[in-house]
């Protein structure tokens, strides 16, 4: 079964992209417009950082997300392949917070373009047998000509989908 709401999901995406463009825009305005004395004062503003934030409702409990996420992270290759190759973990162990993946998928490598780049899930629960995603990407740019990382956000937004549809065919399949 298709999800109803996911539409929307791209149209809140879109408005997230929509307003960071905005703000690279104007800020990158901004330092081409004013004196050298005044772009030195605003050494603060950087076009290069950004953040993405994308939330949207699946059927899968939050802590199966969460489980899957954190703990079976390797098992994310079976439910998305086409997405997802392989995983390891590179620092920490896998169950705790702060434990930091390496992740070999489709998208490429997201160190040519960025100097750092950190992606966070959270599933809280909906209902016993829904929850909401929500993942954030916070990153920082090598060069401002750069594009915001949006087609990544979608990344994440159609895996989650893909391992939401993977449970709900084996639960459909019992």
């Amino acid at each position: 079964a298709k999800l109803p709401f996911f539409p929307e999901v791209l149209a809140y995406a879109l408005l997230v992209y929509k307003f960071q463009t905005f703000r690279s825009a104007i800020l990158h305005k901004i330092k081409t417009s004013y004196p050298a004395k005044i772009k030195k004062s605003m050494a603060g503003f950087n076009l290069l950082s950004g953040k993405l934030e994308v939330q949207f409702a699946i059927r899968l409990p939050a802590s199966q997300h969460h489980e899957i996420f954190s703990a079976r992270p390797h098992h994310v290759s079976n439910m998305a392949p086409a997405k997802v190759r392989n995983c390891a973990v590179h620092e920490g162990d896998l169950g705790q917070k702060g434990t930091i993946i390496e992740w070999d998928y489709v998208h490429g490598d997201l160190m040519k373009e960025y100097k750092n780049f950190m992606i966070v899930v959270k599933a809280t629960p909906k209902s016993e047998s829904t929850s909401l995603i929500h993942w954030t990407l916070e990153y920082e740019k090598l060069s401002e000509d750069i594009p915001e990382p949006f087609s990544l956000l979608k990344f994440f937004v159609h895996l989650s989908k893909d391992i939401d549809d993977h449970h709900a065919e084996k639960k459909e399949a019992k």
